[in-house]
């Protein structure tokens, strides 16, 4: 497979210009041509930027229109962007929510206007999604404290979950707790602090763990981050005091950047979660809705269940995906020679000398 960002090249940028125009002018649908809104909560996380892009290719190929907007963290406008897609027609809308509750106002008045929503990797806590489909977040969870488990089992340990407005963030720290739970009541592992990272923002994450680090005397054992962007800046304020790669450390994604930590020893492991098969799911059954075909892969799931509140009520069809523990016994492998990234950005710093061979 192409690496994912090799679709972000001077084609791709002219007909995301041509998708995102051809869909904003229309307001009715009476072209018979299926028009996808996508919905993004930011472009600062490093992913967001490369699957809209993907998206956008993979509709178009499918001569489909999009219709595509960003609420840059805001929640507010996020639903006001969403409201003005159903105005303009749009037949389904894919959204990545910036605030899994409040974007589930705008996913009921779009299906009252006969719209329908797909909520993607992250839960709108709507029993009125026509699907939400991602990846096994809870395994997630449970797969990154068994990573940093592997290599360091007893200590103070550090929490660093993601936005809390972020449901996913939730079913991460379900899953951790999971696996550390017997060792904290053992007593071999002590939580010494335990921190949400609004948006999840890298430079939020840096703030966190340095005042962590003043009020702990730098003595920390191992980090169970939430991805690899807060972990990254954990990392820096820890390289300030250098722990960097001496305290374990875990993320999430497979970003470029985190894989490079890893092949550097400073980030420990990450979990990958193929987007190349999210992504044109996401599209595919976009079309399928919007044409009232029946969509298969789908099981329903109570969001009680999804969000672990028992105060929400309903049903959600969902699909998740697999996820797969990367460390630097198989970043190689699992990450760069299957061209989830590029060798290049991932070796960039490391010697000729000392890289594996290119793929």
């Amino acid at each position: 497979m192409k690496n994912i960002k090799q679709i972000l090249m001077p084609a791709v940028m002219i007909m995301l210009v041509f998708s995102v125009f051809t869909g904003c002018g229309k307001s009715g649908k009476d072209d018979g041509v299926v028009k996808i809104g996508l919905s993004f909560s930011d472009f600062q996380t490093e992913r967001w930027p490369v699957e809209q892009a993907l998206m956008t290719k993979l509709a178009y190929e499918k001569g489909a229109q999009v219709v595509s907007q960003v609420a840059n963290h805001d929640a507010k406008l996020q639903n006001d962007q969403i409201e003005n897609m159903v105005l303009q027609g749009v037949d389904v809308i894919i959204i990545i929510a910036e605030d899994g509750a409040a974007a589930a106002t705008a996913v009921d008045q779009a299906k009252e206007a006969g719209v329908k929503v797909i909520a993607y990797d992250r839960l709108i806590k709507s029993s009125n999604l026509a699907a939400y489909i991602s990846f096994d977040n809870v395994e997630v969870g449970r797969t990154q404290a068994r990573g940093i488990l592997k290599v360091k089992d007893k200590g103070n340990f550090v929490l660093l979950g993601g936005s809390p407005t972020d449901n996913n963030a939730v079913l991460f720290r379900q899953g951790q707790m999971e696996v550390l739970k017997p060792k904290i009541d053992s007593g071999d592992i002590k939580i010494v602090a335990d921190q949400w990272v609004d948006n999840w923002d890298p430079a939020n994450a840096l703030k966190i763990m340095e005042n962590i680090l003043t009020a702990q005397k730098n003595k920390i054992d191992a980090v169970v981050a939430s991805n690899d962007g807060t972990a990254g800046g954990a990392i820096q304020a820890m390289k300030a005091q250098g722990l960097a790669g001496k305290v374990p450390i875990s993320g999430q994604d497979a970003t470029y950047q985190g894989c490079k930590s890893i092949v550097e020893g400073e980030l420990t492991m990450t979990v990958m979660k193929d987007v190349r098969l999210l992504t044109p799911m996401a599209i595919d059954m976009a079309i399928a809705l919007a044409k009232g075909e029946t969509v298969s892969g789908l099981t329903n799931y109570k969001l009680s269940e999804l969000t672990l509140d028992d105060n929400l009520k309903g049903e959600v069809p969902c699909n998740f995906l697999k996820v797969i523990s990367v460390d630097k016994d198989n970043v190689y492998e699992e990450v760069v020679k299957s061209g989830f990234q590029k060798y290049d950005d991932v070796y960039k710093d490391i010697p000729a000398a000392k890289r594996p061979p290119r793929p």
